[in-house]
């Protein structure tokens, strides 16, 4: 077992030399190749002066650097926190578990008590039911768990959070509108089963065009009934603002304070960044 490390790096260190080299040779033949087009450029004007300008060639033995988006880096994690997450366990995280509970918890909060339900009711012409309320509010639950995605093990257990605090508010609210126990479990099937399809959709959408998108609104949020394609294009429009909106929160902040302002759903200048505000939270992230 301990000869492996050994010859890994060996390995590595072989195939850096070979690239090199590679690299090496195809910078050497592009010189070679610029070099003879430049002679045969020189031969040309000396035999024909009066030849029709054509396209000045362009040469350079510099290489072309691609300016790559920045991803976030998974965190290092010891051997003992692996066995115990690969037994369903949850590890050492960089904060307190209870205290990225209680954000998780005011996350979906924020997803709940900050957004206006009729006003989206009314823009998107969806009956005020409880399976309404679920669609819009399974949105933006979407959207803060895009976010938290983002934020290394901290973000995935505070996702699992959000998503348990949501199933726990419906089924409070299927009882306080008095669904039987039966209906009740069969509706949180159906509710299930839309949900983690509305979270392919949605991933899928927002990583495409805005056809991709508009298309995972239309069967999710709208249930494939919208026959205004400007309701469509609302959603799109809001959906996109609202994503490079959070993306632009501080991500220790929303791991302890779960603290998240949603834009307006119609406003004149939707391309405006708005300045995020920061939060202010004591020495025990509360």
């Amino acid at each position: 077992m301990y000869r492996r490390p050994l010859q890994s790096a060996v390995r590595q260190l072989l195939n850096a030399s070979a690239s090199r080299s590679v690299l090496g040779k195809v910078i050497e033949q592009d010189v070679c190749q610029s070099r003879a087009l430049v002679a045969c450029r020189i031969t040309a004007d000396a035999c024909f002066p009066n030849h029709s300008q054509c396209r000045a060639l362009h040469s350079t033995s510099e290489l072309r650097t691609v300016k790559e988006t920045p991803q976030t880096t998974d965190e290092e994690v010891g051997a003992f926190t692996k066995l115990i997450e690969a037994m369903g366990f949850t590890g050492p995280l960089k904060y307190n578990k209870w205290k990225i509970k209680i954000a998780a918890l005011r996350m979906y909060t924020c997803c709940v008590e900050r957004i206006n339900y009729d006003e989206f009711f009314e823009k998107c012409s969806l009956p005020d039911t409880l399976n309404s309320w679920f669609l819009v509010a399974q949105l933006h639950v979407w959207m803060c768990l895009v976010r938290m995605r983002q934020e290394g093990r901290a973000g995935k257990y505070m996702c699992r959070y959000i998503v348990h605090s949501m199933w726990e508010d419906v089924e409070q609210r299927s009882k306080i509108m008095g669904i039987d126990a039966i209906q009740r479990k069969e509706s949180m099937k159906v509710m299930t089963e839309t949900f983690y399809a509305a979270l392919f959709g949605y991933d899928e959408g927002i990583l495409s065009d805005d056809c991709v998108l508009a298309a995972a609104l239309w069967r999710n949020m709208f249930n494939r009934q919208c026959e205004d394609p400007r309701q469509l294009e609302m959603m799109v429009e809001y959906v996109r603002k609202q994503m490079q909106f959070i993306d632009a929160l501080d991500g220790e902040d929303l791991l302890l304070t779960g603290e998240v302002k949603w834009r307006p759903l119609v406003e004149e200048n939707a391309q405006s960044i708005l300045k995020v505000p920061t939060p202010t939270y004591n020495d025990a992230g509360l």
